[in-house]
């Protein structure tokens, strides 16, 4: 009895050690450390059963000293006022100039994506110069963290404490946070998981793309999911990289053909499918007074 007995702590003390051994391979680094950390989200990934991530891989990603909480980025998400933006400033004759220049230095690109998408490049011009001041600016923001950072707010203790660290000066209300967050971090899992598999495809490093506070990355500031089913490459080089203007370009085009564009448009027409690019009236009205400057 003693024997079996004996036998059986040691087999119950192996296995025990078995899955601590595990554990710890599956956390990342940060993970013993108390407050914010990517713990749960790494788990999360590392068995949800729609995909098939590799534990080695989603570790390393986390061991990277590079990816981390962005706590000041994203409260600014939650601030984000799409009515308080000046969108007035493109319909400058300063800007339009600056439209004009773009669109004579990539004329090619422009009418090409034109005739295989049938979407006016006057458009196309007018979302770049909109979303990225022409490709001049991207976004400084690395979009793993901020991703990574809002998908983690699905936890509860995660999401607590973060609103715990956000300035009170840059804070909505406790009860927006709470009904907001959940929903945001749903939404941002969705996009993280969709921007690893891209950066996977094309072979890039994670922390190294920067983009906007929600994620958006690229000239055409798409998001990644976005990027996995609508990005084109424009300069037929084997790879897609919004950061290149040609692949912006076709990128944009095949985005609005995707929801509807083709020639002849009427102006309502026109203004639905932009509509889908960004879901502000003030975002949609600017880019077809450009398109009308451009035009004239």
């Amino acid at each position: 009895m003693k024997i079996v007995f004996k036998l059986c702590s040691r087999l119950l003390i192996h296995a025990m050690m078995i899955m601590i051994c595990a554990l710890s391979f599956s956390l990342p680094a940060c993970a013993q450390e108390p407050g914010l950390n990517f713990r749960s989200l790494e788990i999360r990934l590392i068995n949800d059963q729609n995909e098939s991530f590799q534990p080695e891989q989603i570790k390393k990603l986390f061991e990277d000293s590079d990816v981390e909480f962005e706590v000041k980025t994203v409260s600014n998400y939650f601030r984000h006022q799409e009515s308080k933006l000046n969108y007035d400033q493109f319909l400058s004759d300063d800007s339009i100039e600056k439209a004009r220049k773009y669109q004579e230095l990539y004329k090619e690109d422009l009418e090409k994506a034109e005739k295989e998408y049938g979407v006016d490049k006057n458009v196309i011009t007018a979302i770049m110069l909109v979303e990225t001041r022409l490709g001049s600016n991207v976004g400084s923001s690395s979009v793993i963290n901020v991703l990574a950072t809002m998908a983690s707010l699905e936890d509860p203790d995660i999401r607590e404490l973060f609103w715990s660290k956000i300035p009170e000066d840059r804070r909505i209300s406790k009860e927006e946070y709470d009904v907001k967050a959940p929903k945001k971090a749903k939404w941002a899992y969705d996009e993280l998981k969709a921007f690893i598999k891209y950066t996977q495809r094309e072979g890039l490093d994670p922390s190294s793309i920067n983009g906007s506070y929600a994620g958006a990355m690229g000239i055409a500031q798409f998001m990644p999911s976005n990027v996995l089913t609508l990005a084109k490459d424009g300069n037929q080089d084997g790879s897609i990289n919004l950061f290149h203007h040609e692949d912006a370009i076709s990128s944009i085009a095949n985005y609005l053909k995707r929801y509807g564009w083709k020639p002849g448009l009427t102006p309502e027409q026109a203004y639905d499918v932009v509509y889908h690019y960004n879901h502000s009236k003030y975002y949609v009205n600017t880019i077809l007074k450009i398109r009308e400057k451009l035009q004239g």
